[in-house]
């Protein structure tokens, strides 16, 4: 589980790095509506780095997690890859169709909060 904390730590770091650079580097250089998209990765990265964090902290209290945890904090790590990071590159870099991405982190990051769940109910 100490790769969840460390993972935690690190999202948690760049998200609040994302969103300075969001709130001074970028406002005036993108419009309101790619603004807001990146926004929207920070603020998704942000809650994802929270519950991987408690991810981390369950895992410890178990001693010895059990794979459907240890499945949700590996999905909520992706999930902000792809869905936190498809949208940085999309406001970023431009292409559109990396909006089309978008969608499956946002299938991991549901996937890790039905295994958290599941989680909960078996310890």
């Amino acid at each position: 589980m100490n790769q969840f904390l460390f993972l935690s730590a690190i999202l948690g770091f760049l998200a609040v790095a994302a969103g300075a650079f969001g709130a001074h580097g970028l406002e005036g250089r993108l419009d309101a509506k790619d603004l807001a998209i990146f926004e929207t990765a920070v603020r998704y990265q942000m809650f994802h780095a929270l519950a991987l964090l408690g991810v981390a902290i369950l895992g410890r209290i178990q001693g010895e997690p059990s794979a459907v945890l240890s499945a949700s904090g590996w999905l909520f790590f992706a999930g902000v890859l792809v869905f936190s990071g498809s949208l940085y590159l999309l406001v970023l870099t431009g292409p559109r169709w990396l909006g089309a991405i978008t969608p499956i982190g946002g299938v991991a990051l549901l996937a890790g909060w039905v295994c958290l769940a599941v989680a909960a109910l078996r310890h």
